[in-house]
């Protein structure tokens, strides 16, 4: 096995350019200002109002950004936080008017961007992040569980209407 030493021990100089993928989340979360206030969003929520399509192409390039942070050492436990960031992003941004909203205001990849620079900069967000998975499958568990109560709960009713 490689040993590679954490990007927050290496010298200024040898550590990855972000300026890339600063861009890139620059451009999806805060590129244009509404003029005569201080409130920025970018092109997600405006990509966003085409259903579906709009959704998936966030979510892509949200994807597509961790992608290139796995490239450059980030850990397993920030590349969960980072996923959670982009997952919550397109879940809720899905939804009609309000996920528009949610879009211009949550701002999942420059979160993920000040993730990143905690983890490079102050070796924040170590680790293997089994915690959080076991957390996030818990959760998972639980709200499958509720869904399935409510469906049934549902067709209870539903027939109780046509008896």
């Amino acid at each position: 096995m490689i040993k590679r030493t954490p990007v927050y021990n290496l010298p200024l100089s040898e550590r990855p350019s972000m300026q890339f993928i600063e861009r890139i989340a620059g451009l999806m979360d805060s590129r244009f200002q509404l003029p005569g206030t201080r409130f920025r969003f970018g092109l997600d929520p405006i990509i966003g109002l085409i259903p579906v399509v709009g959704d998936v192409a966030g979510f892509a390039v949200s994807g597509a950004l961790i992608l290139y942070m796995i490239r450059f050492g980030a850990s397993r436990e920030l590349v969960f936080k980072m996923l959670g960031n982009a997952v919550l992003d397109a879940t809720i941004g899905s939804i009609p008017l309000i996920g528009w909203v949610f879009d211009a205001s949550y701002k999942a990849n420059k979160r993920n961007i000040r993730l990143l620079k905690e983890h490079y900069h102050e070796g924040k967000h170590q680790g293997s992040g089994t915690g959080m998975l076991i957390t996030v499958a818990l959760i998972l568990l639980v709200l499958l569980v509720l869904l399935i109560w409510g469906l049934v709960a549902l067709s209870r009713w539903l027939i109780g209407l046509f008896q």
